[in-house]
């Protein structure tokens, strides 16, 4: 079983056990869980919903694996020629890791 999670503008492929990186969320000390309810889509072997955005009822339940991580180191380079202009810049993303617990559809 899998389904399709749309959360920040993003969309993604979760199936139960799964651990996904989704935006930094300000949550208050101590929250375990996560419940995400804009499902786009839940596969189940033969059966297919579909959502027309979203599927009714259907939600992800996912638990908080890490409440604060970075991602990557970015490079920004910023430069202009002829003027002797030069700026280098560094950029992680924070993250919030939870691992995909339960699909209910």
């Amino acid at each position: 079983m899998y389904a399709i999670i749309e959360d920040s503008g993003q969309q993604f492929k979760v199936s139960e056990g799964d651990v996904v990186r989704v935006d930094l969320r300000g949550l208050p000390e101590g929250t375990e869980t996560i419940e995400f309810d804009r499902v786009l889509l839940v596969a189940d072997g033969q059966d297919v919903k579909v959502g027309t955005p979203l599927v009714e009822g259907a939600k992800v339940l996912a638990e908080v694996v890490r409440a604060k991580v970075a991602g990557p180191k970015l490079r920004v380079l910023k430069y202009k020629r002829r003027k002797g202009y030069r700026r280098r810049l560094g950029h992680r993303q924070k993250y919030t890791e939870v691992r995909i617990t339960q699909i209910v559809a």
